[in-house]
């Protein structure tokens, strides 16, 4: 039987892919990173300008993978994606060390906004489906986001460490079989722009967190919660609304009546 195109074209990706790590992939200091971003360039889909790739860092269909310009990718950090997906990373979007980055199952895909942080040993996982987490968004040390369902976090978010978005739930009403085979749902999950979540915070399949909302440490989130609010413990329940002080309500107030006035 032979191979098809598109296998031996996978195939010999998988081959350039080992080759370029094998010779540069473990070199450390200014050599190692000059000469990766020389030899990545032709086995990534694009890599922009002043992209920096420390060493040990690991590549699996790196042909479907985008770096923009002033890219950090720091040590040990993984990459991987089947055919039909895809990770694009924007213009200085920073991964800390041992960050992971998995585009599996079918048309997943992984974006990164201009400006998003990822620290140390956050683990992405599309698994058929997406994530898209917006400008300026920072995840602390040892998140998890996982689908199959999509998720979707906004700009300006600061999500803290240990904290776990899963978009998929299993279902288990079949009491004459396993958990294991009855199946999953997928909701996805949406956080919208300027969100605080605290450290070990858990956000579960279905749920929406609105605009501006704070989540306390350790809480979690099995309902959506409506913009600006500030809600604690598990499961977590809304406790007070953020509001503006008086003096920007007296602002408001004062736009309201200078706009009303000029129409």
């Amino acid at each position: 039987m032979q191979m098809t195109h598109a296998g031996s074209s996978e195939t010999w990706s998988r081959v350039k892919e080992l080759l370029v790590s094998t010779l540069v992939g473990s070199l450390p200091s200014k050599p190692g990173k000059l000469l990766r971003r020389l030899l990545y360039r032709p086995i990534l889909k694009t890599i922009g300008k002043g992209v920096n790739i420390d060493h040990d860092c690991k590549f699996l269909g790196a042909q479907r993978i985008h770096l923009g310009d002033e890219t950090f990718i720091s040590h040990n950090v993984s990459f991987a994606t089947l055919p039909n997906n895809q990770i694009v990373l924007r213009p200085n979007v920073s991964l800390g060390d041992n960050v992971s980055l998995n585009s599996d199952g079918h048309d997943s895909k992984i974006l990164l906004h201009e400006g998003v942080k990822l620290d140390r040993g956050v683990d992405l996982r599309a698994h058929g489906g997406c994530i898209e987490i917006g400008q300026n968004t920072y995840i602390g040390p040892y998140g998890c986001l996982a689908g199959p369902g999509c998720i979707r976090i906004g700009r300006d978010c600061m999500i803290a460490s240990h904290t776990g978005i899963y978009a998929n739930n299993h279902n288990f009403d079949d009491l004459t079989r396993p958990i294991n085979v009855q199946g999953t749902t997928n909701q996805g999950i949406v956080i919208e722009d300027d969100c605080w979540l605290g450290t070990g915070v858990k956000v579960l399949d279905g749920v929406t967190i609105g605009k501006g909302c704070v989540i306390g440490a350790g809480a979690v989130v099995t309902k959506d919660m409506p913009p600006f609010s500030v809600a604690v413990g598990v499961p977590a329940k809304v406790i007070s609304r953020r509001q503006h002080s008086k003096q920007d309500r007296v602002k408001v107030c004062r736009a309201e009546v200078v706009c009303s006035s000029s129409v």
